[in-house]
């Protein structure tokens, strides 16, 4: 049975952000909504700021590539209002709920939208694995670049124009500086080590290397 959106919800983001452009859709999990880019900082703020609302757990962020389909990619954001568990709320929460937003972005040379980095610092790595595998790019954010992929990585793998076999060599590598009688003999301490940890101890036995003596 499809899940709709919260009316309350609606209400408050239809007084504190009128202009918000809030299209709220059907979904077998959660409710969900679609909201303009434009707006987005606005309605997250309201989402989380806003007394009877209380989004303040930022879980999640993702994207979808619907090419050739146009406007090309969704950015989807899931949030989560914790209630009493926040417990800062004067005995007056509101309900634990969940919400789901999603953001229509076109196919630009450079797609992106607002970064939500001012509203929650956990959205700073989330929005670069997006920036990473999708190529959107998130505006105001404070360190845009790559998380997953090399920094020389040309392309972004999750679109879904990307070639689907690449062959790429490593940009720098450096071999362990290590001989083979300082491996040799890491080998033989690391030996030593778990043969002691194996043997059973004895009560009240000295198992210091002080303590021990030859058998």
């Amino acid at each position: 049975m499809p899940v709709e959106m919260d009316a309350q919800v609606l209400e408050v983001l239809g007084q504190s952000v009128p202009d918000g452009a809030v299209e709220p859709v059907a979904a077998i999990d959660m409710p969900t909504a679609y909201v303009d880019r434009a707006h987005l900082v606005a309605v997250c703020q309201t989402l989380r700021d806003h007394p009877s609302l209380q989004f303040s757990f930022l879980v999640e962020i993702t994207a979808a590539d619907y090419h050739p389909a146009e406007p090309r990619y969704e950015v989807v954001y899931h949030l989560a209002c914790l209630g009493e568990a926040m417990g800062d709320s004067g005995g007056d929460a509101p309900p634990q709920r969940r919400l789901r937003l999603k953001v229509r972005v076109p196919s630009e040379e450079s797609p992106w939208v607002p970064s939500l980095t001012p509203l929650w610092l956990a959205s700073n790595w989330l929005e670069r694995e997006v920036f990473d595998l999708f190529g959107i790019a998130f505006s105001g954010h404070p360190d845009l670049r790559r998380i997953l992929t090399p920094d020389d990585w040309v392309g972004h793998p999750l679109r879904k124009d990307y070639p689907a076999q690449v062959r790429k060599d490593a940009a720098a590598w450096s071999p362990m500086q290590l001989t083979a009688e300082e491996f040799a003999a890491n080998v033989r301490a690391s030996q030593v080590t778990s043969a002691h940890a194996a043997r059973p101890r004895v009560e009240g036995r000295d198992e210091s290397p002080a303590g021990r003596s030859e058998d």
